[in-house]
């Protein structure tokens, strides 16, 4: 499967808001929160056009639940609990295009550190530019190969996380 990553589409924001308005009549008692996550939430950031967003659960049932209703849609593919991190993904689409939905518990660390890099980079657009270089770059060297480019990314990931945590800018 190709990687893809495009210039930031400013209708970006707007797809979320429908791909959560498609789940929530399915999920609403549930009474997940929805996060718009991944770089297709951090303005002018260049990305992968699939949206990324969690659903995330106060109650351990209503996570179970959920994870077992949203496997009954047939635009989504489940593929588990892949990084035992206890973040259940699901996609939709193809290939880089689409949606990816994780289902978690409210204070899981996967979705905690994902909130804080996304907002170190909206507040820090000069990180955020040297992310998405980072990203082209490796786009361009990985041959498709997922595994190079998603661990090209780590480092940096990391760091940002780094920065988010001691206040610090880079």
């Amino acid at each position: 499967m190709a990687i893809v990553v495009v210039p930031y589409n400013p209708e970006w924001p707007q797809y979320f808001a429908e791909v959560r308005a498609e789940l929530e009549p399915l999920l609403s008692y549930l009474a997940p929160v929805f996060h718009h996550v991944g770089s297709t939430s951090v303005p002018g950031l260049a990305a992968k056009p699939k949206i990324d967003l969690h659903a995330a659960f106060h109650d351990e049932n209503a996570l179970a639940v959920a994870i077992e209703r949203v496997k009954g849609i047939s635009a989504y593919t489940f593929h588990g609990d892949k990084y035992n991190d206890q973040s259940w993904t699901f996609t939709s689409g193809k290939g880089s295009y689409g949606a990816r939905l994780y289902l978690c518990a409210s204070d899981n660390t996967v979705l905690r550190d994902r909130i804080i890099f996304r907002d170190y980079l909206r507040a820090h657009p000069e990180r955020a530019q040297a992310y998405a270089a980072l990203k082209l770059r490796l786009m361009g060297e990985a041959n498709d190969d997922w595994s190079y480019y998603t661990g090209g990314k780590t480092a940096f990931v990391s760091e940002t996380l780094h920065l988010a945590a001691t206040g610090r800018r880079d």
